[in-house]
């Protein structure tokens, strides 16, 4: 399979399961197979459907090498419910599909999924519309969303609204400060977190990924504000908190063995049972802790999970992370930290059977982190995938971006200036940058492909040349050798005897021959 990303845009999971069921038709061999003495062809088992989707799917960079063999056979069985393969007797529907040598085959019909069309008013958002007026800095007022009480509890000088007015430019340089209402500095934190989310991904529209009605800037300032010294959100509600037995539980396998509770009793397969404990709440939540509705947000940065695309990944769900109410975030901090940490552990006691503590932690919490609303044939391999990332990068991706917080400040000041704020004056904070990779053909990969490997030959054989460390005769021997395995690179490099003796401080001889025959003199004959 091509192993090529699908872009970030609107309903990535689709492109995704697309492009996949098309992998999966163009690629799979297909040949003849006999089952209870009758001949069927261009069929194939579901052993030889496993083994080839299970090696693209772990080969390519939306799904990883964290892929099971199990998963790929769940996904196996969602192709046979929507009729992307069939039974050889044509039926479909149901996911009676195992590791054996059951027979499949491809029907006529496309297993391509349509892509929904969006509602036309949310085509119409566009940062540039989002961020200013014509004449003077005015936020646009888009429809808000009540935020739930998620343990938000503002101060006294954060709910007051101060009197604000619009002023012309005659008034404006008459004051050195504007005063500016509360819901004008909410709108400023939307606006900053969203500029730099768009400019992250690279995308010409963030409404590409994500609609700004979403975001709830109270979210973002609890989240910016209120946090631990180990950069874990504080709730002042603690009714939304994890209740304090999860806690304990947590507490307990995170720090195992030295900080098990002695009190408690520490039986053969003690450690399974927290365990399951702290799984069965997070499994019994009512929503994934990235919420429903940022379902889309987080699958289209899953395409920049690639090892060069690695720093853009990570300063893009670094942003992702704050737009989640507070309990959510608090909950996925603490997740994060005992998973890895649990994973980390060798003195941690075996979980499983049949799987190792780091699946295991994958296959049990990836749907609490990251599923949708509606069935999505690809949810679990994405949110493994997701899952996985996170356990790797959780203390950069869940800490607090301080260069956030200075350009909204920034921006504030400017604005009670007067000054106008535009997207690219320079008033906000620089922006990071980021360099992609482009895309080229096959023939020029190969003739680069060529030309590094003979650039790194011909500099192995400079290292030999210009090791003084190295013998004379040892030397020789390794040119010779070298002369013997790379004849036109070593030519190149010594293109005549000359520049060959050059390098050894000798003249080159001439070989006289071996024998010498003297030429008889001829007398004459007469006296």
């Amino acid at each position: 399979m091509e192993n090529r990303g699908v872009p970030p845009g609107p309903y990535r999971a689709t492109k995704l399961w697309n492009e996949v069921t098309t992998s999966f038709r163009v690629g799979m061999p297909l040949r003849k197979h006999r089952q209870h003495f009758k001949k069927y062809g261009s069929c194939f088992t579901a052993v030889e459907a496993v083994d080839w989707l299970y090696d693209l799917l772990r080969n390519n960079s939306n799904f990883g090498p964290e892929v099971t063999r199990q998963q790929t056979i769940q996904l196996l069985r969602k192709f046979l419910k929507n009729h992307v393969i069939e039974d050889i007797k044509g039926r479909w529907g149901s996911e009676n599909l195992d590791d054996n040598n059951q027979l499949f085959r491809f029907p006529a019909t496309s297993p391509l999924k349509t892509l929904p069309r969006r509602h036309p008013e949310l085509r119409n958002v566009n940062l540039e519309n989002f961020s200013k007026d014509k004449d003077v800095f005015k936020l646009r007022n888009l429809t808000r969303r009540t935020p739930k009480n998620h343990g938000l509890h503002s101060s006294k000088e954060n709910t007051e609204e101060i009197k604000y007015e619009i002023m012309d430019d005659a008034e404006e340089n008459s004051f050195d400060n504007k005063e500016i209402r509360q819901e004008d500095v909410e709108e400023v934190w939307r606006y900053i977190i969203l500029v730099y989310l768009q400019t992250i991904l690279g995308v010409s529209s963030i409404e590409e990924v994500i609609n700004p009605r979403q975001v709830i800037p109270q979210y973002i300032m609890y989240n910016m504000t209120n946090t631990s010294k180990h950069g874990v959100v504080v709730l002042q509600d603690k009714s939304d908190d994890l209740p304090h037995w999860v806690l304990s539980a947590m507490k307990c396998l995170a720090n195992w063995p030295r900080n098990n509770d002695m009190n408690n009793p520490t039986y053969i397969g003690f450690e399974r049972d927290v365990f399951r404990t702290i799984a069965d709440y997070f499994l019994e939540l009512p929503e994934p802790l990235l919420t429903f509705e940022y379902y889309e947000l987080f699958v289209n940065i899953l395409g920049l999970l690639q090892p060069h695309l690695e720093r853009v990944a990570i300063d893009a769900l670094q942003l992702c992370c704050l737009l989640l109410p507070p309990a959510n975030r608090r909950k996925l901090q603490l997740l994060m930290r005992m998973i890895s940490r649990m994973s980390q552990n060798v003195d941690m006691p075996k979980l499983h059977d049949a799987m190792g503590t780091r699946s295991l932690m994958i296959h049990t919490f990836s749907r609490c982190v990251l599923c949708c609303a509606e069935e999505v044939d690809l949810d679990e391999l994405l949110a493994a995938r997701l899952v996985s990332f996170l356990m790797d990068h959780h203390q950069e991706i869940l800490q607090v971006p301080t260069y956030l917080q200075t350009a909204v400040e920034k921006h504030l000041n400017y604005l009670r200036k007067g000054h106008i704020k535009i997207p690219g004056d320079g008033l906000i904070a620089p922006l990071p940058t980021y360099s992609y990779c482009e895309q080229i053909s096959a023939e020029e990969f190969d003739e680069q492909k060529i030309s590094t490997s003979q650039a790194a030959i011909a500099e192995l054989l400079e290292n030999i040349i210009k090791n003084k460390s190295l013998p004379l005769k040892e030397k020789r021997k390794k040119l010779k050798q070298f002369q013997k395995e790379y004849p036109l690179i070593y030519q190149q490099r010594f293109p005549t005897t000359e520049s060959e003796a050059a390098l050894f401080g000798d003249k080159p001889t001439i070989k006289q021959p071996m024998l010498i025959l003297r030429k008889p003199k001829f007398r004459n004959l007469r006296y």
